[in-house]
């Protein structure tokens, strides 16, 4: 009858929630909001939710993706009152469109990262950005579920700077921050092999583990480097006019 497209966070602690712990959280808010779900097929249905690119544990996020498919029309706005109110606080759905295209996850190509790095003068950061950028390629290794596999994290990265931290943050003593935009290849290049990439051949080594936050997930513009809303073609849709015979 009707897909709903949302995008929601992840803030806070709960940026420590899996995958699987928002899933269930999420399909318990389903269940409190009364949303007319539609369910798959056989012994064990369950709802038809379809999750895109889900950042990895322990990142905080504001551009996380979702699909869901209902039986009875609902008007998005209210639908996203309604599961954000039955959703924990850090949780958060913040849009939600009725899906008009296909492909969606198809535009997902690229995310832009925030990583504060405590310790880290900004002026030290700004230097093993440029150092990263400079390097044809920048090879690190990853135990992954097919073995430890070596990859170019350098050829993802289509931008990264720094720049100093911002009134809000709390403690003590230097923190840098660093903004990148990673496209999204296979294999998944993440924040912590940037990192790591950055500890190769800067020598850049944070003495705490560096905040992660996703900004932005979407198409990437290759003109200007930036990551564009994957909604927009959705909002901008318009439903095709129908005749009265019933054919559009």
């Amino acid at each position: 009858m009707q897909r709903i497209r949302l995008r929601y966070t992840k803030r806070g602690r709960l940026r420590f929630t899996s995958h699987r712990d928002f899933q269930r959280a999420f399909e318990r808010a389903l269940r409190r909001a009364e949303v007319p779900m539609a369910y798959s097929a056989g012994f064990t249905p369950h709802p038809k939710v379809s999750y895109a690119n889900a950042a990895p544990t322990g990142t905080g996020s504001e551009a996380e993706y979702l699909e869901i498919a209902l039986t009875e029309r609902r008007d998005p706005e209210a639908l996203l009152r309604l599961l954000d109110g039955s959703l924990p606080d850090g949780l958060d759905v913040v849009d939600a469109v009725e899906a008009h295209t296909s492909g969606f996850a198809d535009r997902l190509t690229a995310s832009r990262w925030e990583l504060r790095l405590d310790g880290v003068e900004p002026q030290e950061a700004r230097k093993a950005a440029e150092v990263f950028l400079a390097a044809e390629s920048v090879e690190v290794s990853r135990q992954t579920k097919k073995g430890v596999r070596t990859f170019d994290t350098r050829a993802a990265v289509a931008s990264l700077e720094a720049a100093p931290a911002g009134s809000d943050r709390l403690g003590e003593g230097p923190c840098a921050i660093l903004r990148l935009v990673v496209r999204h290849l296979t294999p998944a290049v993440r924040p912590d092999d940037v990192l790591s990439g950055l500890r190769a051949t800067a020598d850049l080594a944070p003495p705490v583990p560096a905040a992660v936050t996703r900004l932005a997930q979407g198409p990437l513009d290759e003109e200007t480097g930036t990551v564009t809303d994957p909604l927009a073609p959705d909002r901008d849709a318009t439903p095709a006019a129908t005749v009265p015979d019933g054919t559009a």
